[in-house]
């Protein structure tokens, strides 16, 4: 009744269901990979954000990057502004405005100094206009702020590109921004949230990091791939059963009485 199985349609049925059953659970391990990815970095990310400030050195100095752990995390560094090194960084919407970073180094120390973005501000009115910065406080300042890494091309989705006007770039990356500066820059960089004494007039805050739900969707997924192996398996069987039934029932002869009315 079952020779059916090892005709070529149904063979190519087996190997089809074959493939496709290691294929889901791949995916599966691979969505549930990725949530427990996420769902670690939005627990440091959000531990990073609420724990207490502390000195910048500790995290961060000339010559060494930002490790990835620090991201975000609170730091407290006093120093000047240079207003003279200040710079622009386009294309950064924010409330789906479009309009740029304010980057200012904090000049931390005898040939020491930490970029420090001040916030957000407007476009101008057209793409040639310049727009409107407030100027940096004078003077000795402390900054409190989020410690963020060097922006590259890789981690920001963000394209190099020459010809941009004076005064503005794409990322924010200390190396490539300290090669034109009198000083050294610590690696990475602020995003400031606090300052004291506090400026008359200053750039929109940047908003914090959407942490998100932690790679839910990720779960969600998961469990959607592993479903599918259950129906997969499933209809195969119920196939197989349906073609059983359909032989049973061209095989099984006629009754007498129909014989007869056949007669």
């Amino acid at each position: 009744m079952y020779r059916f199985l090892l005709t070529p349609r149904w063979l190519a049925l087996h190997v089809v269901v074959l493939l496709v059953i290691p294929a889901f659970v791949f995916l599966g391990r691979w969505q549930f990979g990725r949530f427990e990815e996420r769902s670690a970095n939005s627990e440091r990310v959000s531990a990073n954000i609420e724990a207490a400030p502390v000195p910048l050195e500790r995290l961060a100095a000339v010559g060494r990057q930002v490790g990835e752990d620090d991201r975000f995390r609170k730091v407290t560094v006093a120093g000047t502004y240079d207003a003279a090194h200040a710079l622009l960084v386009r294309r950064r919407p924010q409330d789906g405005v479009n309009g740029y970073y304010v980057l200012t180094p904090l000049v931390t120390g005898a040939g020491t100094a930490v970029i420090v973005n001040r916030g957000w501000v407007r476009a101008g009115a057209t793409a040639d206009a310049a727009p409107e910065v407030p100027a940096p406080s004078t003077g000795q300042i402390t900054v409190t702020g989020r410690l963020r890494l060097s922006e590259t091309e890789e981690s920001s989705g963000i394209r190099e590109r020459s010809g941009l006007p004076a005064g503005q770039v794409l990322l924010i990356n200390a190396d490539q921004i300290g090669q034109g500066l009198p000083y050294r820059l610590v690696g990475g960089y602020v995003e400031l949230t606090e300052q004291q004494p506090k400026p008359a007039a200053a750039p929109a805050p940047v908003p914090e990091p959407d942490v998100g739900a932690g790679g839910g969707l990720n779960l969600a997924y998961g469990v959607q791939w592993w479903l599918f192996i259950g129906i997969a398996i499933g209809g195969w069987i119920l196939l197989i059963r349906r073609e059983a039934a359909e032989q049973r029932s061209q095989e099984t002869p006629a009754t007498p009485d129909a014989q007869t009315a056949a007669n």
